[in-house]
C-alpha cells in the first residue's frame, strides 16, 4: 500500500518491523505480547497474553468478567470468534420491573451477562495457539502479583471512575470493587504501584484449567454465590452452559478492499452499512466539507438502522444480507443531499474497551477486542478474585416490542468490534477503534483514511475525528479544522467541539506487505498506546 505524505504523519511516525508486532493501548501489555512471540509463540499466543495483561494494567476498560471478539487470520483464511455471553436464563422483563426498574440499570448484578473473556482465551489457545495457556498467561499473573506503576491516561480514567462509583455505588454489593481498585480508600495515582493478589490467583486458576474453573469450577461457584447473595440472576447453570461461538465474518468490498467485521450481535454491521452507502459516492479530497458531510450522513443513517435491527442473531427479523444489499445501500444513499437530515431507520428489502492487534513472521494476524463496558462495568467485583463483572445487559430494552428486548438466554446488541482488511484475498491486516458507540464510526474513518486518502497507519489514527451523537448533533475534536466545522454547521449539522479527546475512540493498526512480509503499525495518541516490535 502506497502512502502519501500527509500533515498528520508528522506527529508520530508509523512503526515498521519484520518478525513480529503487537499494538495496544498499554506499553506493558504490548511488551508482554512481544515477549511471547520471542519465546516461540505465534500471533494468537501474543494476542492472548496481551489481552490477559490488559485486564491487569488497564482495568478501567476491561476485565476477566467481560466479553471478547476476535478476527484471526491463519493460513490464508479469516476466522471469527464471538465470545459474548447471554443474559441469565431466569431473567425477564417482568422480573426486572418487579425490582423497581423501568429501564435496565447500569450498575449491580442485574445487568450482568455471562462473561466470555476467559472462554475466548482458552478457545483461541486450543485451536490456534502454539504455547500452553499457562505460559501465555504468566506475564499477566506476574503483573497482578508484583504490581506495576499506573500510567497517565489510565490514572485519569481510574480517578474518574472512583469519583463516580463513590457517588453511585454505595451498597454492600459494591464493596469488592473498592477493596480491589481503591484498596487504601482512594484510587492509585499516576506513577503509583498497584497490585491485586486476587487477580493473580484467578488468572492462575484460568491458566491451569484452560478456563474450566471459571465456568464449571471454583470461580463459577463464587460468582453464582455472590449473585444469589445480592439478588442477581446469574447461576452456576448459566456459567456451565456457556461456550464461545466460531462465526463466519461478514464484509463489504470498499473501493477494491474487503472490510471484515464480526456479524451481529456486534455493531460492526454499522460500519459496513456506512461504507456500503459511501461506495456509490465520490470523495474527492479528505479535507473538504463535501467529504465530511457525506461521511457523517452515511454514518448516521447506518447507525439508526443498526440500533433498530441489530440484536442476538437468532432474534433478528432482518438478515445481514438484506442490510448489506446494494438495493438498501442505494435507498439510503439517495437520502444524502446538500443539507443535514434527521435520520430515521430504513426498510430493507425482504429476503468503556481495549483493542489489540498482533502479527507474526509466519503471516498469522489477530484483531482482538475485549471489554467490561462503560469503564469498569457493573461496579461489581467478586470478593478476593479480581473479577470485575461487565454490565452488557444495560443495552437490553425493557420494551417487549423492541428488537433488542430483554429475554432469558439472549445476547444483547454489542458495541465491541474487531476489524480486518484484505485485498484480492491477501491479508492487509487487523485494525480497531475501541470506545462504545464510537467504534463503527472510528472503523469507517480509519478505513476511509487508509483507502480513500492513502494515509499510513499512524497518520490514519492521528487524523482528527468526528462522532455522530444523535439527530443532527455532531461532536468534533478540538483539532478538527475550524473552517470545515463552520461550513458543516451551515449545512445544518449541529457541531459541538470537544476539548477532551477521550470519547473519540482509541485505535490500533497493523498492515502487512504481502510481498515482503514487512509490518507497518500505528498506535493511538488518545491513550497510553504503544507498539512492541522486532
Amino acid at each position: 500500500m502506497d502512502y502519501l505524505n500527509y500533515p498528520y504523519a508528522s506527529q508520530r511516525m508509523a512503526t515498521i518491523a519484520r518478525k513480529g508486532m503487537v499494538a495496544t493501548s498499554q506499553p506493558l501489555a504490548a511488551q508482554a505480547g512481544l515477549d511471547i512471540l520471542k519465546k516461540g509463540g505465534n500471533a494468537i499466543d501474543a494476542a492472548i497474553a496481551t489481552a490477559a495483561c490488559l485486564t491487569v494494567v488497564e482495568p478501567t476498560s476491561n476485565g476477566i468478567g467481560g466479553d471478547a471478539f476476535a478476527l484471526v487470520w491463519v493460513k490464508g483464511e479469516l476466522h471469527g470468534l464471538n465470545a459474548s455471553g447471554p443474559s441469565p436464563k431466569n431473567i425477564s422483563i417482568e422480573a426486572v420491573k418487579e425490582r423497581g426498574h423501568e429501564t435496565m440499570p447500569k450498575f449491580g448484578m442485574i445487568p450482568v451477562t455471562v462473561p466470555g473473556v476467559p472462554a475466548a482465551w482458552a478457545e483461541l489457545s486450543k485451536r490456534f495457539g502454539k504455547l500452553p495457556l499457562k505460559e501465555v498467561l504468566q506475564p499477566a499473573i506476574e503483573y497482578a502479583e508484583n504490581g506495576y506503576p499506573v500510567s497517565p491516561i489510565l490514572g485519569k480514567y481510574w480517578n474518574s471512575a472512583y469519583k463516580a462509583y463513590k457517588k453511585l455505588c454505595t451498597t454492600e454489593e459494591f464493596k469488592g470493587w473498592f477493596d480491589t481498585f481503591a484498596p487504601n480508600g482512594k484510587p492509585p495515582q499516576i506513577g503509583e504501584m498497584w497490585r491485586s493478589e486476587g487477580h493473580a490467583s484467578t488468572l492462575r486458576s484460568i491458566a491451569e484449567t484452560n478456563a474450566e474453573s471459571f465456568y464449571r469450577g471454583e470461580l463459577a461457584e463464587k460468582i453464582a454465590a455472590f449473585s444469589k447473595e445480592h439478588n442477581g440472576f446469574m447461576t452456576e447453570e448459566d456459567l456451565a452452559s456457556y461456550q464461545p461461538e466460531w462465526v463466519k465474518p461478514i464484509s463489504v468490498n470498499y473501493r477494491g478492499y474487503d472490510v471484515w467485521e464480526i456479524p451481529p450481535n456486534g455493531q460492526g454491521l454499522v460500519a459496513l452499512m456506512a461504507l456500503n452507502t459511501l461506495n456509490g459516492l465520490e470523495l474527492k479530497e479528505k479535507e473538504s466539507v463535501d467529504t465530511y458531510h457525506k461521511q457523517i450522513e452515511a454514518m448516521k443513517l447506518a447507525f439508526v438502522d443498526g440500533m433498530k435491527y441489530i440484536t442476538d442473531p437468532n432474534e433478528m427479523s432482518t438478515s445481514v444480507n438484506q442490510l448489506l444489499s446494494e438495493e438498501f445501500a442505494s435507498q439510503r444513499r439517495n437520502l444524502i443531499g446538500e443539507e443535514a437530515i434527521m435520520p430515521e431507520p430504513g426498510t430493507p428489502p425482504k429476503g468503556g474497551t481495549v483493542y489489540l492487534a498482533t502479527a507474526d513472521e509466519e503471516g498469522n494476524m489477530v484483531s482482538f477486542i475485549q471489554s467490561n463496558y462503560m469503564g469498569f462495568g457493573s461496579g461489581v467485583v467478586i470478593p478476593g478474585t479480581g473479577i470485575g463483572l461487565q454490565n452488557r445487559g444495560h443495552d437490553f430494552s425493557l420494551d417487549p416490542t423492541h428488537e433488542n428486548a430483554l429475554k432469558p438466554g439472549k445476547k444483547t446488541y454489542h458495541t465491541i468490534i474487531p476489524g480486518f482488511l484484505t485485498k484480492d484475498g491477501e491479508a492487509v491486516g487487523p485494525f480497531g477503534v475501541m470506545g462504545g458507540y464510537m467504534q463503527p464510526q472510528g472503523h469507517a474513518q480509519v478505513v476511509m483514511n487508509t483507502v480513500d486518502f492513502h494515509l499510513n497507519p499512524q497518520a490514519a489514527l492521528d487524523a482528527p475525528r468526528w462522532q455522530w451523537m444523535e439527530g443532527k448533533k455532531i461532536l468534533v475534536e478540538h483539532r478538527f479544522p475550524q473552517h470545515i466545522a463552520q461550513a458543516l454547521a451551515r449545512k445544518g449539522h449541529e457541531i459541538q467541539v470537544a476539548l477532551d479527546t477521550g470519547g473519540f475512540g482509541r485505535g490500533q493498526i497493523i498492515w502487512r506487505n504481502p510481498e515482503t512480509g514487512v509490518l507497518t503499525g500505528g498506535t493511538e495518541q488518545r491513550t497510553d498506546g504503544a507498539i512492541a516490535a522486532y
